[in-house]
């Protein structure tokens, strides 16, 4: 338990405390002057039932206006004490604690100053005279016991202010390590990317080329020899380059990016966005300029994993009917545009994350200013949604 529920435990274990005490001495006292006994035990057993059932009731629910009337009905039945013996007058402390807690302050003045004009009355009552310390006892225990509940009051806000405060640090924290996870792990990736690519492209210009040229010169000198076993050799050198070749071309293939081995990123977007037709019945559309040139590896696929995302986050939550890709040549830039007509949102910087959802454009922006790049969010209630992702052609060197 934190240390505002454990002060809220507290303070209800006190009030309930003060509720038991005052009634006892209350009681005690008025069958000290006289009064009933009978009477005394009833009222003051109804009393104190009344109370356990509405402290009982108020731990299961927040029900505010069912406390409120549980508290006048308290009240009423204290006015039926007080016509049995003014010694319950002690009651009213009780009653002005709760008046803070329950009511508004202005509710609480006015039902502060009826109980206390009651206070004053039940003597008169019952002795046909009021004891001057008596009046001003009573209006220091109702001022102090208004002011105390109220104070108790501001104590409960503060505590949730802080409460909220502190999931709000502990969010924003949780929010940071994600991200700086999803830049780590961006950053591996792009790089086991750029030594792929390094490396399937130095065995395309070396190995690859070296056996080739092997297989050509034997196949070359296959008609030229007359020597039986000299033409057996060559062709046994050349059906070894070709399988040679065959497996350098598979280890080239199985180095470049699972989704863009086709080494072009058009197509690589055509297919992402053939599959959300098929599986969501939007209709999709891909514009590229025919200016667009060949990209490093890590741009293409920074863009792939940047439109993966968008469109991701379309289907789940746009509720879009059509989408548009767009992929422009921009003076040594390139630009990747994802609209679609879906309902947008009022103020993406203060947009709401659902579990599901996670922070897909925090790690978009994250990864396109890891490029040299940015980001640009534009959207509108009931007007869609458009991000423009834009990267340097060359990428980031390193």
């Amino acid at each position: 338990m934190g240390s505002h529920g454990w002060t809220v435990r507290t303070m209800e274990i006190g009030q309930h405390a003060i509720a038991l005490v005052l009634t006892v001495i209350s009681c005690l006292r008025a069958v000290s002057v006289g009064a009933p006994l009978t009477a005394v035990i009833a009222v003051s057993v109804v009393f104190f039932a009344w109370y356990v059932l509405g402290a009982v009731r108020a731990a299961r629910s927040d029900a505010v206006v069912l406390a409120k009337w549980w508290l006048v009905v308290l009240a009423v039945i204290w006015l039926l004490m007080l016509v049995v013996s003014a010694e319950f007058i002690w009651v009213a402390f009780l009653l002005w604690l709760l008046a803070g807690h329950l009511f508004s302050l202005r509710i609480a003045v006015v039902f502060t100053a009826a109980t206390y004009l009651a206070t004053i009355a039940a003597p008169l009552l019952h002795h046909g005279a009021v004891s001057t310390p008596s009046v001003i006892g009573s209006l220091i225990g109702a001022v102090f016991a208004l002011g105390l509940s109220r104070g108790y009051i501001e104590l409960l806000r503060e505590g949730r202010r802080r409460e909220e405060l502190i999931r709000s640090l502990e969010a924003a924290h949780r929010s940071l390590v994600d991200l700086q996870d999803e830049l780590a792990l961006t950053q591996r990736h792009a790089g086991e990317i750029r030594e792929r690519t390094r490396i399937s492209r130095d065995v395309h210009d070396t190995v690859a080329q070296e056996i080739s040229s092997i297989r050509l010169i034997a196949h070359a000198e296959v008609d030229r020899t007359s020597d039986p076993h000299a033409r057996e050799v060559l062709r046994q050198v050349e059906s070894l380059a070709a399988q040679g070749s065959r497996d350098i071309r598979r280890i080239i293939a199985e180095l470049t990016p699972a989704e863009l081995e086709d080494g072009a990123l058009p197509a690589a977007l055509r297919r992402l966005l053939t599959r959300l037709e098929e599986e969501s019945g939007l209709s999709t559309r891909l514009d590229v300029d025919e200016t667009v040139p060949p990209l490093p590896a890590e741009v293409e696929v920074a863009l792939l994993r940047t439109a993966q995302s968008a469109l991701a986050n379309v289907r789940q939550h746009a509720q879009a009917s059509r989408v548009k890709v767009s992929l422009i040549d921009s003076e040594g830039m390139i630009r990747m545009d994802i609209v679609d007509d879906g309902v947008g949102m009022a103020d993406h910087d203060t947009r709401t994350r659902g579990t599901d959802s996670g922070f897909g454009l925090d790690f978009i922006a994250a990864r396109m200013r890891e490029l040299g790049g940015d980001l640009v969010i534009e959207t509108n209630p009931g007007a869609g949604f458009a991000i423009s992702a834009t990267v340097p052609t060359r990428g980031v060197s390193g």
